[in-house]
């Protein structure tokens, strides 16, 4: 048994088709309601009802248009688009919660690190402390055409430019307002004092962001940092700047090999390596016996879209498969997009052969990730091989169906697991920072970099 207590969220987004393409054809699936409030606090309700640690919110900002050199292919199937906003249904959830983190998905590459900085620190306040940045770099063509660029910035100067936000976040986080610089004295009139109120004077390549931080700092002051990318760049990203990181693969050994060596490289940055939280994709399809969860796994891929899964690889790896015949092995291909994608069809499992047929098959349900398919104990067997062999801390829960794979998973999984005392009975701490580690972890730890700008 790990000795280490598992760690549980729900993977959504904003869409009709998120990970299962053309499963929300289903009679008992409810991703069309992601328009509706209502669908978000019924979700926020139940993870908290099964005690899972948080909600972590995908997104992207453009259409996946390389499958058939197209977009009518996502449009007509609704794989991840339309796509609504996934900041502005937080607050909503906080409000019908008191426990329950929420990871959200913002790629820096389009924004303005003084204004984003703001809306986290506003939405940190808001949640009492639950909040968590998603940290990605985007990676569609489509999307950077249709905010101000002619062409997609290259791979590495994504991540190039991400370290220079991250410090800006950090120094307006961390070090423009001190702890006591905010007072409330009603006698006198005084809200805070000026003189602990600092501009933080960042003149760099990317960013020029002279004065003084519009917020006060909130519960985490720096909320929760998670990271979603591992290619060779991704993986120095989250050694140095990950609390937490999302990771996909095919099999323990993928995954395995990926968390080692960022473990590794954190403790060159001087972090501690178990500090850094691995949360692996897994879609669980659970029943109360092995048979019927097979039974219900082959209603799902039963209505899964071939043309949707090769659609949601085309926006991944930049590589459109409709040019190549279905039994045709992938070979390795440079792309501007998501490359630990590619590496992984295409070499960092050398015992498998990809084809186009066999990733419309695989991606037809799930993802990147594995897809589990049994009863309680099996997947929780499963779930608990994945800690002991790839050493992850954790799960992103991914759906075929949208409540009901999140409903079978609390209401048969979650009490095996804490059968076992794998996943905790209740909720400890307040913030989502003591989720992640423990009671009293509140801000950031002293050997992160981002705490090394504090003034106090």
């Amino acid at each position: 048994m790990p000795a280490k207590r598992i760690r549980l969220n729900a993977f959504d987004m904003a869409v009709t088709g998120h990970l299962a393409p053309g499963v929300w054809t289903h009679p008992d699936d409810q991703a069309h309601r992601y328009k509706d409030l209502e669908y978000w606090t019924e979700l926020a309700r139940l993870l908290e009802r099964g005690k899972f640690d948080g909600l972590f919110l995908a997104d992207v900002l453009g259409v996946y248009d390389v499958y058939r050199d197209s977009r009518d292919p996502a449009v007509g199937t609704g794989t991840q688009v339309p796509v609504n906003d996934p900041l502005l249904s937080v607050s909503a959830m906080a409000a019908v919660t008191k426990n329950l983190g929420f990871g959200v998905t913002v790629s820096l590459t389009y924004e303005q690190p003084y204004a984003l900085a703001r809306k986290f620190t506003t939405l940190d306040h808001l949640t009492k402390g639950r909040v968590a940045w998603n940290i990605v770099t985007s990676y569609l063509d489509s999307a950077a055409v249709n905010l101000g660029l002619d062409q997609q910035i290259t791979h590495d100067n994504r991540y190039e430019i991400g370290e220079e936000f991250l410090e800006v976040t950090y120094k307006l986080w961390e070090s423009s307002w001190e702890d006591d610089a905010v007072v409330a004295n009603k006698a006198t009139g005084r809200y805070a004092d000026p003189d602990k109120v600092h501009p933080i004077e960042h003149k760099g390549e990317y960013y020029s962001v002279p004065g003084v931080f519009l917020a006060e700092p909130s519960p985490q002051r720096t909320p929760v940092l998670y990271q979603a990318g591992t290619s060779t760049k991704g993986r120095s990203f989250a050694a140095k700047h990950a609390e937490a990181v999302f990771i996909m693969g095919h099999s323990t050994d993928v995954v395995g090999r990926n968390v080692a060596d960022v473990r590794r490289q954190a403790a060159g940055f001087g972090r501690d390596p178990e500090s850094v939280k691995f949360f692996a994709l897994v879609t669980p399809i659970v029943a109360e016996t092995d048979e019927a969860a097979q039974e219900k796994f082959r209603d799902y891929l039963d209505r899964a879209s071939y043309e949707g899964a090769l659609t949601l690889f085309g926006g991944w790896t930049g590589i459109d498969l409709s040019g190549y015949s279905p039994t045709e092995i992938l070979e390795h291909v440079h792309s501007e997009a998501i490359q630990s994608v590619v590496e992984n069809f295409s070499k960092a499992d050398p015992t498998r052969s990809w084809t186009p047929e066999e990733i419309g098959k695989f991606l037809g349900i799930g993802g990147l990730g594995p897809v589990v398919v049994g009863s309680p104990a099996t997947v929780a067997d499963e779930l608990e091989r994945w800690v002991e062999e790839a050493d992850v801390d954790g799960f992103n829960i991914a759906y075929a169906i949208t409540p009901g794979t999140f409903a079978d998973f609390i209401d048969l999984v979650v009490p095996e697991l804490q059968r076992r005392g794998l996943v905790w009975e209740d909720y400890e701490g307040g913030t989502l920072r003591e989720s992640i580690y423990e009671p009293g972890q509140v801000r950031l730890r002293d050997d992160h970099p981002g705490a090394r700008y504090r003034r106090n």
